[in-house]
């Protein structure tokens, strides 16, 4: 049974607060994780920081032996500026805290505060991971992981919770299996001949060819990927030209792929690269791909889900749990946690009418601050139950 410190509500707003006026960039969060390391050790915990990076890792051993149970939180802010007109709005210009890492932090700390207040009744060892670099792959998980945060004690599974304004407050979104796709990046260079836009035909344009290849690269989808499986195939950045009556010598196209399924995962750099030249050749132009691999696809092992969603209706109500049935096509590097050892990825709804309705990334993204101890008490849910098995 959770008990539940009587400021806790205040506790996280005030963490939440405090970390959204001072929002850092990806692997640049020192002034984030000091104040975190300094309040996992204020709770009594082994703290070890610098870990991947930036990362903090706090460790609340109880007072029983057992398992050992990770909780992740991102710490990340996004190179966007604010258009909220709060007491606690960014003080970094053009730096927010736009897809809610700082409410993710001020959960977990909330969850740290609750099970270190009765850490003799625990059976086991708590994790607390704070991450870096979520938004800028490769991301900080690996780091962290190669500088064992998951070792020492070897943790056993690992959970998360991820703020979301597409889901109303007190909801939590589980998803088995897949949830997220893996997240690939590519850039293709067209080189071509410039010269006047009056004689194209002394010329070999890389702009038209670049507009026949974003066309081109939506066939990749249609028609190559297997129909039930969901792909995105985006060009998200042109950059072509410097005037209006010069054709240029080359363009480029910079974009994303997103998967689920492993064949098409393995198939997409080639699918790319065979349109693309192509298409450039055909044209009598050349084309050049480079395709980086981001991260996977995140995989919630569907028993950790069976089990937090019983978990969670026994404390929250069975109304709380909300089942979602098709991944998301965004990436997440939670995704290399949840391959080392089985857990899971959950949706915590954050709206509460129209303020805090904006999507993540958006320069006026909010949320319902009620979500944030109802967060800080799922984490302990789960905590609690995980290790009593």
């Amino acid at each position: 049974m959770i008990k539940r410190p009587a400021n806790i509500d205040n506790y996280v707003i005030e963490w939440r607060r405090h970390f959204h006026k001072n929002p850092e960039l990806s692997f640049g969060e020192f002034q984030t994780s000091r104040a975190v390391a300094a309040e996992l050790k204020k709770l009594g915990m082994a703290v070890k920081t610098r870990v991947g990076g930036t990362g903090v890792v706090g460790l609340l051993r109880g007072g029983r032996k057992g398992r050992t149970l990770a909780l992740r939180a991102d710490m990340d802010a996004l190179p966007v500026k604010e258009e909220n007109k709060t007491s606690y709005i960014s003080k970094n210009p053009g730096v927010m805290h736009a897809c809610g890492h700082d409410g993710h932090m001020a959960m977990l700390l909330g969850a740290a505060k609750m099970l270190s207040s009765q850490r003799n009744q625990i059976r086991g060892q708590v994790k607390f991971l704070f991450q870096p670099g979520e938004e800028t792959p490769p991301g900080g998980a690996l780091g962290m992981i190669r500088d064992g945060a998951m070792e020492g004690p070897k943790v056993d599974a690992v959970f998360a919770l991820h703020l979301d304004s597409s889901l109303p407050t007190g909801k939590v979104g589980l998803c088995r299996g897949p949830m997220m796709a893996a997240s690939d990046n590519f850039e293709i260079t067209i080189a071509g001949k410039g010269g006047h836009a009056a004689r194209p035909h002394d010329c070999l344009d890389p702009v038209t060819a670049a507009a026949q290849i974003i066309m081109g690269l939506q066939t990749i989808v249609s028609r190559k990927v297997d129909p039930v499986h969901p792909a995105v195939v985006t060009v998200g950045k042109i950059r072509a030209g410097s005037k209006h009556n010069i054709i240029p010598q080359e363009a480029i196209l910079i974009g994303t792929a997103r998967t689920i399924d492993p064949y098409s995962t393995k198939m997409m750099p080639l699918w790319i690269r065979q349109l693309a030249e192509g298409i450039a050749r055909a044209n009598g132009l050349k084309a050049r791909v480079g395709y980086e691999r981001g991260y996977p696809v995140l995989f919630n092992d569907p028993d950790m889900v069976d089990f937090c969603e019983k978990a969670i209706a026994s404390r929250y109500g069975k109304k709380a749990p909300v089942r979602i049935t098709q991944p998301m096509m965004g990436g997440e590097d939670m995704a290399y946690f949840l391959q080392k050892v089985p857990g899971a990825f959950l949706r915590l709804g954050s709206r509460q009418g129209r303020e805090t309705a904006f999507p993540w990334h958006h320069p006026k993204f909010s949320i319902d601050e009620k979500s944030l101890s109802l967060g800080a008490g799922i984490l302990t849910e789960i905590a609690l139950n995980f290790l009593s098995q």
